[in-house]
């Protein structure tokens, strides 16, 4: 089929995605320590290559993959985890799904592209098994208890404390003692349940995210001398893991982003405001003063 210059250029475009996210899959796959993970990831690659052959055929042209788009994406999986690395290349590929659909009827195997690509990658896709996600229920109970109830107790012991070193100190201990608390009641509680989860690496998961969340917390009470600015820049940190957390679950598990992260942000401004305000009951009526 004779093809004109702008569509050559546009079918190049594809067979560059294809043939890059083919050797990021192959990338991948070599790193899986599941067989049935690397089998999938295969699978895909293979899909992806056929993809560029076909492209191939009508441009009649050789084409390099992206050793950018390889090399940043590896990095993000390597760092993220495999499943967010895929579903965040996938999200970025929308546009071409949409472009693809623009040559039915005009390229024969069109069609048969956009469904591979489509409903058989995302199937694949849905098959692979990665630890990390699956204890993301440990993941949340840290990091929510974490935020809620250290914003509360910092806000209140801010306005009632009014010492930057004393409101660190009371946030270490509360911190560290309900991190530890925590991470012994998602062992308890996942122990007690049906589930295909280690209770131990559960309860891991939920103390170390906890910990980590308190450390970042504290963190301004420690470099800076305003206990207001402290508040401020820990509630920014908040709204900031909030975001960002919320961000990595809606790309790996395919969630909406905006319910959560307003439900997630809402209660711990919500806990932070009212304990601050608590705080401030505290010191003025009850004649506190440190």
């Amino acid at each position: 089929m004779p093809i004109d210059d702008e569509l050559r250029k546009q079918l190049l475009t594809f067979q560059e995605n294809e043939i890059t996210e083919y050797h990021i899959y192959q990338r991948l796959a070599k790193r899986m320590s599941s067989a049935e993970n690397r089998d999938i990831l295969l699978k895909i690659a293979e899909d992806e290559h056929r993809h560029y052959e076909i492209w191939r055929q009508y441009t009649e042209e050789h084409v390099e993959p992206d050793a950018f788009k390889i090399t940043w994406y590896d990095g993000i999986s390597r760092l993220f985890g495999f499943t967010f690395g895929i579903r965040l290349m996938e999200r970025g590929e929308e546009d071409a799904q949409a472009h693809y659909e623009r040559l039915l009827g005009v390229v024969e195997e069109t069609e048969q592209i956009i469904h591979e690509e489509g409903e058989h990658e995302d199937t694949l896709i849905d098959l692979l098994d990665e630890e990390r996600l699956r204890y993301t229920g440990s993941v949340v109970l840290g990091l929510n208890d974490a935020l809620v109830e250290l914003t509360g107790a910092l806000a209140g012991l801010t306005l009632a404390l009014q010492d930057t070193t004393l409101i660190a100190l009371s946030g270490s201990i509360t911190g560290i003692a309900a991190a530890l608390s925590m991470g012994a009641s998602e062992y308890l509680s996942t122990k007690s349940e049906e589930t295909t989860k280690n209770p131990v690496r559960a309860s891991l998961y939920t103390g170390a995210t906890y910990l980590a969340t308190v450390i970042l917390l504290i963190l301004p009470y420690l470099l800076l001398d305003n206990y207001y600015l402290c508040l401020a820049a820990t509630l920014t940190i908040a709204i900031t893991i909030i975001a960002l957390f919320n961000y990595y679950i809606s790309v790996a598990k395919q969630l909406p982003f905006r319910r959560r992260f307003l439900e997630m942000a809402g209660l711990s401004i919500g806990v932070a405001g009212f304990s601050f305000l608590v705080g401030y009951v505290i010191r003025v009526f009850l004649g506190v003063d440190v």
